[in-house]
Formats: C-alpha cells, sequence, structure tokens
C-alpha cells in the first residue's frame, strides 16, 4: 500500500529517519546509552549498509511485482541463513534440513513460474530483487552474530541499520520523479504504521532475541510472516491466490519448517 503512493527510496529513507527519532526517544527515557564507544562502529556500518540494501531491493521489488509473490521470495532468508550457518557459524546441516531447503527452492521455483499470478511482465525482475533481499536479510543476521554486534544493546543495533538504510536511500533521493505519488490516509497509515511499530518496535525485540537464542531456530517463525502475507495480500489487495502460488507457499513453509525442526532427544 506505502509503495503504491511513495517512491520506494523515500519510503526506505523517511521510515528509517522516523524510526530513528522513536528509537532515540525510547533510549532517552530508558537511559540507554548508544554512542558510547565499544568497538562496534565498523562492524555496526556494515550490518547496517547490508540492511539498506535488503530494504531498497524490496521496495524497488514491490513497485515490480505482487506483495504476495514479494512475500514468498523474501521470506527465502531461513534458507539463506541455513547455508551460510553451515559454512560460516559451524552449524551442521542435517539432511533433513537439506531435504527443507530443496523443498523451499522447489516452491519458489513452482511460484516463479506461475503465470496466473503474475500481475506484469516486469514481475520477474521484482521477484529476482525479493530473492536477493532474503539474502541480504540472511546476510545481515549473519553478520550479526559474527561480529560485535552481537553483545550491543538491540536499540543500538537497530540504531546501526536504521543509519544504513538512511544512508543506502539519500543518493537515490534526487532521481526519483515524485516522492509522494498518492497522499491518501490509507498511504501515510501504512508509511507510519511500518515506521513506529514494524521498525520501531518490532526489530528491537527481534535484535534482542538474536542475541540471545539460535539463529536458525528463530527464523522459522518467518514461515508464520509468509502465511500471513499471502492471506493479506489476497484479502486487502484482491491479488489472485493461484493454485501454483498456494502450493509453492506450502512447500516454502514446510521446507523453513523442516530446515528448522530440533527432535528432542532423550
Amino acid at each position: 500500500i506505502a509503495v503504491g503512493g511513495l517512491d520506494p527510496f523515500f519510503l526506505s529513507f523517511g521510515r528509517a529517519v522516523i524510526a530513528i527519532a522513536a528509537v532515540m526517544l525510547w533510549c532517552r527515557i530508558r537511559g540507554i546509552k548508544v554512542f558510547e564507544a565499544d568497538g562496534s562502529l565498523i562492524s555496526g556500518l556494515i550490518v547496517g549498509i547490508l540492511f539498506g540494501i535488503e530494504f531498497a531491493l524490496i521496495y524497488v521489488g514491490l513497485s515490480l511485482t505482487s506483495a504476495s509473490r514479494a512475500n514468498l521470495m523474501t521470506n527465502t532468508m531461513p534458507i539463506f541463513t541455513l547455508i551460510g550457518s553451515h559454512f560460516l557459524l559451524g552449524e551442521r546441516a542435517t539432511p533433513l534440513k537439506i531435504v527443507g531447503t530443496v523443498l523451499s527452492f522447489v516452491g519458489v521455483f513452482i511460484v516463479f513460474f506461475d503465470e496466473l499470478s503474475l500481475p506484469s511482465e516486469t514481475a520477474i525482475y521484482g521477484d529476482l530483487l525479493c530473492i536477493a533481499a532474503g539474502a541480504m536479510w540472511a546476510a545481515t543476521g549473519l553478520a550479526i552474530r559474527m561480529t560485535r554486534m552481537g553483545q550491543v544493546a538491540p536499540e543500538k543495533t537497530l540504531l546501526y541499520q536504521l543509519l544504513g538504510a538512511a544512508l543506502v536511500a539519500l543518493p537515490f533521493l534526487p532521481f526519483a520523479d515524485v516522492w509522494v505519488k498518492d497522499g491518501s490516509v490509507a498511504v501515510w497509515s501504512s508509511f507510519f504504521y511500518q515506521s513506529l511499530f514494524v521498525v520501531a518496535f518490532t526489530y528491537v525485540l527481534w535484535f534482542w532475541m538474536m542475541a540471545r537464542y539460535p539463529l536458525t531456530g528463530l527464523s522459522a517463525f518467518t514461515f508464520l510472516s509468509t502465511v500471513f502475507g499471502v492471506f493479506a495480500s489476497g484479502y486487502f489487495l484482491d491479488e489472485p491466490l493461484t493454485a501454483g502460488l498456494l502450493g509453492g507457499m506450502a512447500l516454502v513453509v514446510f521446507g523453513i519448517i523442516l530446515v528448522n525442526f530440533n527432535p528432542v532427544r532423550k
């Protein structure tokens, strides 16, 4: 809804700026110090740039493809996380996880070539950008776990990422034809909902959990985002929920569950 009325880079930049102000206010109220030297500057900037690239890809991708397809493609993140965790964090990829990875990619393949859910000829390019965003999402999480960012306050982690999002979007703002195409209540409500609730609140909670729980385990819950996102797109945006789209979604979700399945052994 927001991308339909706002330039993608203006949306990314504006969302970051508002969320920075909200998080800084929260830190001021709670007495959380975010400007102390703790050796996290370089790693923080790297994580921030990865985060900024991720959302630039998502917003541009959303302007080309449907929300339901973009949601599925972006939520391939757990698969990239599994691959990265195996090679970079030493988290072993079991046969069950490999099967889950294959199933999820098959699901993405089915959706990718489901012509009935294609909103336009350019949708394929939007899909590819959103898959790349999923890879950037995974890279951001891996970078946090591999650097000092895993030891700093979640609010500081988020501020680094919001700064990165603003810096990535800023150079593209002068090239936009118009920043606001539709100033309706729905567009601005979606914009502020993202800025204040999704980013300023839930992202702090997400980074707090990332520092305390296994990364692959946390990524399991993203399958809920996949399901909610696809059905919300059909309900609110009247996007076609075709057999190919729903079948691909089922495979992606089942694959993510297998990737993160850890049976309890007595």
